[in-house]
């Protein structure tokens, strides 16, 4: 079966880092590369985390750096981010990294729009974090939108609460004017929000079996996600687990029957008190977006834990 070609955004913490393994260790997709941005630490740390992840699970992927800010300035809310993710995004578990690498030489942005134009129709991108260089993609080179073959963004929080805010999710506050310019640009979109990913919980006793083989790798990904269930149970008591946010989108491009979707024009408020919010509103464009409400959560869970096998 041909590989989906994909470019993977993200702002490496815990859940991205899950994710970045199970998109390679699936085997299922043409990684083109990795692009970063801001969100849960700086874009320089996201960038050394990404690299680190990357070489830790034996790939030679390039790494591109993207957006440092929101489009429009503005504070990084990056103490939040701490408490869930550590101080270095990764659970304080990352050893001494030599910082001297190589890197490519074209920005994240650059590259998301020369390869787009490079794989017309069959370049699929996957969003984690804040949607900042996706939205300048947008304005940069709009005659790209109608190549691409999809966008899956973990974003968004349309019939439930937020998580940073009572009204908002992460990656949307992080950059609400991106969010807005990305969601009403026409891209074929699939948002995997909190709607469902909080119903993705991976219980403690499987990162126990990950502890259990030994392996440099293994042992990596069980301690940065124990320090990612013992913060879940700091701001929620009583939670069985940590949310796979960023690994479910990754699900979602493997195999979208993980989700159920109803498509909808959404909306985003980029002021007020309720800025970062995500919700239905009129149809007010020529854009919808297919927005995950319901997960096969005990599927989804089988596949990425067979996907990553750290146990074995």
């Amino acid at each position: 079966m041909k590989k989906k070609k994909v470019i993977f955004d993200v702002d490496t913490g815990i859940d991205d880092a899950l994710a970045i393994a199970y998109a390679i260790k699936s085997r299922c997709l043409d990684i083109l590369g990795m692009t970063t941005c801001f969100g849960n630490v700086t874009v320089e740390d996201a960038t050394r985390n990404t690299a680190y992840v990357v070489q830790l699970l034996g790939e030679d992927l390039p790494v591109y750096q993207g957006s440092s800010e929101p489009l429009n300035g503005g504070e990084l809310y990056l103490e939040v981010a701490q408490r869930i993710h550590g101080m270095d995004g990764l659970g304080n578990c990352l050893p001494t990294v030599d910082e001297r690498r190589d890197s490519p030489q074209v920005d994240a942005i650059r590259f998301i729009i020369d390869s787009i134009q490079k794989y017309p129709d069959d370049v699929t991108l996957i969003f984690v974090g804040p949607l900042t260089n996706l939205a300048k993609v947008v304005e940069l080179a709009p005659e790209v939108i109608p190549l691409v073959k999809e966008v899956v963004i973990m974003g968004g929080a349309v019939t439930v609460p937020g998580n940073v805010r009572p009204h908002a999710e992460a990656n949307i506050y992080a950059d609400p004017d991106a969010a807005k310019i990305v969601l009403q640009s026409g891209l074929p979109i699939t948002l995997v929000g909190l709607d469902v990913t909080m119903e993705t919980l991976l219980p403690r006793e499987y990162v126990t079996e990950w502890e259990k083989s030994g392996s440099a790798v293994s042992q990596f990904f069980a301690n940065i996600t124990d320090y990612y269930i013992s913060a879940y149970k700091n701001f929620k008591p009583g939670i069985r687990g940590c949310s796979l946010h960023d690994p479910l989108a990754v699900g979602v491009v493997l195999d979208p029957t993980f989700v159920d979707t109803k498509t909808m024009t959404i909306n985003v408020d980029i002021e007020g008190e309720e800025i970062g919010k995500t919700y239905e509103g009129e149809k007010a464009g020529n854009y919808t977006i297919n927005v995950c409400l319901a997960v096969d959560d005990e599927r989804f869970l089988k596949h990425f834990l067979t996907t990553l096998a750290f146990e074995q």
